[in-house]
């Protein structure tokens, strides 16, 4: 006879509810494949070990649910609600979750790898240990965040808010500032070389003090001066 448990695990297709999810028949699925979980409340529920996979969650609320080690695997969350959310050794993986809000959220060790977060509201949430990999952060909102030692590979803060971010010994590669808002961010020995910093005035270089940045770099702040660096 067929486990009813194992007959659940998985959910492909279908419209997924807070019911679904809840376990209130004291079975839950721990696997949801394309399906729509768009709308949806799904808030304060224990989705640990979650697994979404190609999930359409525009609009859906997990405000302090806990998703501990669970994956997001190219879903579709613009504008999704994760105020409060416990990501703790999640990760993100491909997927749109441009202006969504992880407000007060709890990062530690979360994982976003070739994903969009255009527009994302991170004020105030806790991202010890978390790591960004080819993710679009543009327009985003960071203000206090610590970076402090992270390697950031093809990052675009491109026009975010970082005001008062610690950048200290981070390492930037193919990223960029881009017009950033950094007032009052620190970046004692990070390496910039990496980092597109077109946008930003001479007056924002004493920001990088004691931060390497490239010849070409160089030239181009002091270039406001009318200077050549040869």
């Amino acid at each position: 006879m067929n486990d009813p448990k194992e007959a659940i695990a998985t959910l492909t297709g279908r419209t997924v509810t807070r019911a679904d999810l809840a376990g209130e028949d004291g079975l839950r699925p721990h696997h949801l494949i394309e399906c729509d979980l768009d709308g949806g409340d799904f808030s304060s529920l224990d989705l640990r070990q979650m697994r979404f996979e190609r999930c359409a969650m525009r609009r859906a609320r997990f405000d302090r649910a806990i998703l501990t080690e669970a994956a997001f695997i190219g879903c579709r969350g613009a504008e999704a609600s994760f105020v409060g959310t416990d990501f703790g050794d999640a990760a993100v993986t491909g997927g749109d979750f441009n202006n969504a809000s992880f407000r007060r959220a709890s990062l530690m060790s979360t994982r976003f790898a070739n994903c969009k977060l255009t527009g994302a509201d991170f004020t105030d949430a806790g991202m010890i240990g978390v790591s960004l990999e080819e993710v679009l952060l543009s327009y985003a909102k960071l203000p206090g965040i610590s970076f402090r030692k992270s390697n950031l590979k093809r990052v675009d803060f491109s026009e975010a808010d970082l005001r008062k971010c610690d950048f200290r010994m981070a390492v930037f590669e193919e990223s960029s500032l881009r017009n950033a808002t950094l007032n009052g961010s620190r970046f004692e020995q990070a390496d910039l070389r990496g980092a597109d910093l077109s946008g930003l005035e001479l007056m924002d270089a004493r920001l990088f003090r004691g931060a390497t940045i490239s010849r070409l770099q160089a030239a181009e702040l002091l270039g406001q001066l009318g200077l050549r660096v040869l």
